[in-house]
């Protein structure tokens, strides 16, 4: 008995449609947002969460809090819109209990951001007037801050970094030198942040450096050195997706 083409099951499952190669800049956008905020909010607010609150009197120093905070949500944005391009990369090649620890990591990063940066400007708006040296509020205020930042949302970040350079090395996503730096980076950040705040950089970086990778490989599957067509996966040559020429 025949059977038609229509009736068959499909035995080579494909990828699904790439998003636009723009969304893929969106690890660079959260790299310079989340790299400045850092800046500026070192730069204004003491690393020390016992200072006594003095850089508040300044008004250049509230200015650059302000201005800060202001940029966070939106390197979160952008942040959520880099794990989608990594979680696209990985495909079919996807592992459970890899990609839950990578979306759990990632989120719960977010999330400490975003609810750092609330109590940070809850902290800008209370005492605009001055100087808050005998504020149990304040106290209170500043120390939590710091824990969710530095304490646990950078560790939540080491964890992402770890996850991910797993994931690159598991499936081929990233090259080698990039999941190592991501190991390296990732041990720094978990037994380094909370005797030198200014290593909260090495996560920014590490994202401007995967991020770039990303562009330069789809940029290499737009523009191939040879000829033929290549399609946008970033796992074209295993699953069958590359013509070479003129498919006859």
């Amino acid at each position: 008995m025949n059977t038609s083409s229509e009736d068959a099951a499909p035995t080579n499952p494909r990828q699904p449609p790439a998003p636009p190669r723009g969304i893929a800049i969106s690890g660079i956008i959260f790299s310079v947002l989340y790299t400045v905020s850092l800046v500026l909010l070192r730069l204004a607010a003491p690393a020390d969460p016992t200072e006594p609150g003095a850089w508040l009197a300044d008004p250049v120093f509230r200015s650059w809090a302000g201005l800060a905070l202001n940029l966070i949500p939106f390197a979160g944005i952008a942040f959520l819109w880099f794990m989608a391009v990594l979680r696209h990369r990985i495909g079919l090649y996807e592992d459970r209990v890899f990609a839950t620890v990578f979306l759990g990591s990632g989120l719960l990063f977010v999330a400490m951001l975003f609810a750092a940066a609330a109590a940070a400007r809850s902290l800008l708006d209370t005492f605009a007037g001055g100087r808050p040296e005998l504020s149990d509020a304040y106290r209170f205020g500043r120390g939590m801050t710091y824990a969710l930042m530095n304490t646990f949302g950078i560790r939540m970040a080491a964890v992402f970094m770890f996850v991910t350079s797993s994931i690159g090395l598991r499936t081929n996503v990233l090259s080698r030198w990039v999941s190592f730096l991501g190991f390296a980076c990732g041990v720094v950040l978990l037994l380094a942040i909370t005797d030198f705040a200014w290593i909260a950089l090495l996560f920014p970086l590490w994202v401007l450096i995967v991020s770039a990778y990303v562009l330069c490989v789809d940029l290499q599957q737009v523009y191939p050195s040879g000829a033929g067509t290549v399609s946008s996966s970033p796992h074209a040559g295993d699953e069958g997706d590359v013509t070479d020429g003129v498919r006859t």
